[in-house]
Formats: structure tokens, C-alpha cells, sequence
């Protein structure tokens, strides 16, 4: 007897025109795991056509503005039994518990949540780096909850949106921008939330004229930190935290970085790695902790594919 074909998973990306959903549509047109389909750009904004094409697909990936996020989710939900599952790379529902958060190596067990998961929340490229740094150290209590976390960060000018990006392009921007000065970046309270962290954290962004890449750094005092670690119990509860991980690596030994005591943003770029490190200085308790990763890979395009072949069980 003829084994039945298994039927390949549908997927359509609402909103594939902007940075991230072309992004993810290149990746996902490499992959024969998945059936991309797209909508007709004249009713590309109708709700009707959305609507219908979500009625026949397997999966929905959010690349809209927040508002538009949330209008897309009420259109599916109108579906009922018929919605297709989404992830949203919007701010809109990165907080709301009934959303799960697609971070599968932020705790034990969270992958598997993301695949049975109806409804997950794309990461920010900012919190991503910085979850990683820190919730393993709330976990393994050497940072405490309440501690005052520090969360600073430079971009690729990729991750601004269509305005940023047409401004560097075009030679109209600054070569280095310090923003979010009045501390209320959107992206604070899934870093604060997803960090176990129960004060409010400092996050200072910043973007210079390179198209993507990332670093996210934490410095610590390691002195008023209870039990006084050392620079090795960083790093050794890092590694537990991430043993086994097949994109995010804590880096240990003597490579560039460490010996130059510098470090670029870009050299992870078309990947969906992370690199952790752990910086510091015995003779003077401090400690800095490092993220390296590209904005539109594991910060973005890249995270949204992984949690998608979890939740259809496919091969990415």
C-alpha cells in the first residue's frame, strides 16, 4: 500500500513587505518544509482578503505595527475553529499571559510550550540579549530580583523600521545615536518581566550607521551581589543554563575579544547565533556582561522560524 504525502504546513506572513517579514519570507522560500502564500498586493491591507487567506492557512506570522497586530488577531479570532495558529512580532502581546513568549531557551521545558502554544510573542532583538544574560543569574540566585539592573545596547540601524533604515541609507543620519532617553522603551517590560526582575530596569539603546548586528551588555559590581561571585560563577551559571543549546553559546576562553578586551557587533550577522560573555576585572569586582547577535536573526526574523518550526513540528 502507497503511504499517504504528508501535507506540507501553509504559512502566510501578514505584513511581508516591511525589514522583518522579508526576512522571514527569504528564509522560509529556502525551506521546503513549509508552503509560503501570499496575498494579492492590491488587497494586501482589505480585511476580508486577510481574513480569507487565514482561513486557509496553517499559520499566521505577524509584521505589522501594534495596532494592526491587534486588528490581525481580532480578524483570526472571528474565525473560531477555524483560526490559524500566529506569532506576532509586534510589542502588542509580548506581556499578555495568554500569549506565550517565543524564547524557547529562556527556561527548561519552554520550547515545549511554544509548540503547543495557539498564540506566541516574537522577542525583541534588545530583550533577547539581555534575557539571556540575566535570567540565568536570577535563577541560580546570584543576582537578586530586585538587584538595579543596568541594560545597555547599540543596533544596526535595520532594526529602526522603514524610516531609520531610509535615512542611513541615504547618508541623513548621525553616525551614532544614543535614544530611549526617557526610559520608557517599549521593550522594557518583556525584559524586566521575562528576567524574573522585580525592579524596573535602566535600558539605554543605541544604533549606528551599520546595517544589523547587536550588542547587549550588563555591567555588574560583583561586591554587592549576595555571596560576592566571582567572574567564574558568571560564567559557569551561564553555561548551565545554556548546556546543549545549539544557537546560544557562552563563549569561554582566550579568542579575540577577551585578549583585545573589544568587541564588534557584526560578526554573527546572517546567523540566528548568540554568543554570551563574561568581561571583568578580579582586582576591581567588576563584571560585564555581553550578547552578541544579529537584529534580524536570532533579535528577530531568525526567532520567529525557530519558534514556527516548532509549532508546525517541521525541520527550519
Amino acid at each position: 500500500m502507497t503511504k499517504p504525502a504528508t501535507k506540507i504546513p501553509t504559512v502566510f506572513i501578514d505584513g511581508e513587505a516591511g525589514t522583518t517579514g522579508l526576512e522571514i519570507r527569504d528564509r522560509l522560500a529556502k525551506l521546503q518544509t513549509v508552503t509560503v502564500k501570499s496575498i494579492a498586493p492590491e488587497v494586501r491591507k482589505d480585511p476580508q482578503a486577510r481574513q480569507a487567506m487565514m482561513r486557509d492557512v496553517d499559520l499566521v506570522i505577524l509584521c505589522l505595527p501594534d495596532e494592526a497586530a491587534k486588528e490581525a488577531v481580532r480578524l483570526a479570532d472571528e474565525l473560531g475553529t477555524q483560526s490559524p495558529r500566529i506569532i506576532d512580532a509586534s510589542t502588542a502581546y509580548r506581556v499578555n499571559p495568554e500569549w506565550v513568549y517565543g524564547f524557547p531557551e529562556m527556561a527548561t521545558g519552554h520550547a515545549h510550550k511554544i509548540a503547543a502554544a495557539k498564540r506566541v510573542s516574537n522577542p525583541g532583538c534588545y530583550p533577547s540579549g539581555g534575557i539571556a544574560l540575566i535570567r540565568p543569574l536570577v535563577e541560580a540566585g546570584i543576582v537578586p530580583s530586585d538587584y538595579p539592573i543596568t541594560v545597555n545596547a547599540v543596533s544596526g540601524y535595520s532594526g529602526g523600521g522603514k524610516t531609520m533604515i531610509e535615512a542611513h541609507e541615504a547618508g541623513n543620519a548621525p553616525n551614532f545615536d544614543l535614544y530611549g532617553l526617557g526610559l520608557a522603551h517599549k521593550h522594557v517590560p518583556e525584559l524586566q518581566l521575562y528576567s524574573l526582575l522585580t525592579r524596573r530596569p535602566i535600558f539605554v539603546p543605541s544604533v549606528g550607521t551599520f546595517r544589523q548586528g547587536m550588542l547587549v551588555s550588563v555591567p555588574l559590581h560583583l561586591d554587592t551581589l549576595p555571596g560576592k561571585p566571582s567572574i567564574s560563577d558568571l560564567r559557569a551559571a551561564l553555561q548551565k543554563h545554556f548546556v546543549g543549546s545549539k544557537l546560544i553559546t557562552v563563549v569561554d576562553g582566550e579568542d579575540a575579544a577577551f585578549k583585545s578586551g573589544r568587541m564588534e557587533p557584526e560578526g554573527l550577522n546572517g546567523t540566528d547565533k548568540m554568543e554570551l560573555r563574561v568581561f571583568g576585572s578580579d582586582a576591581h569586582r567588576h563584571a560585564v556582561l555581553v550578547a552578541k547577535l544579529d537584529n534580524l536573526g536570532k533579535g528577530a526574523s531568525g526567532a520567529a522560524v525557530q519558534s514556527m518550526g516548532m509549532m508546525l513540528g517541521v525541520d527550519v
